[in-house]
């Protein structure tokens, strides 16, 4: 199990990609959330193993359709014990 704190830059914003990375993080079995940044990028905790977690990130290189994400920036952190996967307002 790891805890990953990754932000996400490019045209994320107005694409879908909340949405479409809780359905992503749901389909893998996945805890955290997912948020807007005012800056336009896209925050997202996610915890869970290793192999989902990699996909997970293999995923949010290319995002939802009409994304286009320009770089990933990843932190490993403390395991926080999410239940869910939220989509959070600012």
């Amino acid at each position: 199990m790891r805890s990953l704190s990754v932000n996400v830059k490019g045209r994320v914003q107005g694409v879908y990609f909340r949405i479409s990375t809780k359905e992503k993080a749901d389909e893998l079995g996945l805890k955290g959330f997912v948020r807007n940044e005012k800056d336009g990028s896209v925050y997202v905790e996610v915890e869970g193993e290793e192999n989902m977690l990699v996909k997970m990130l293999e995923w949010l290189k290319i995002g939802p359709t009409n994304a286009n994400v320009t770089a990933l920036d990843t932190q490993e952190q403390s395991i926080k014990g999410f239940t869910s996967f939220l989509i959070k307002r600012q």
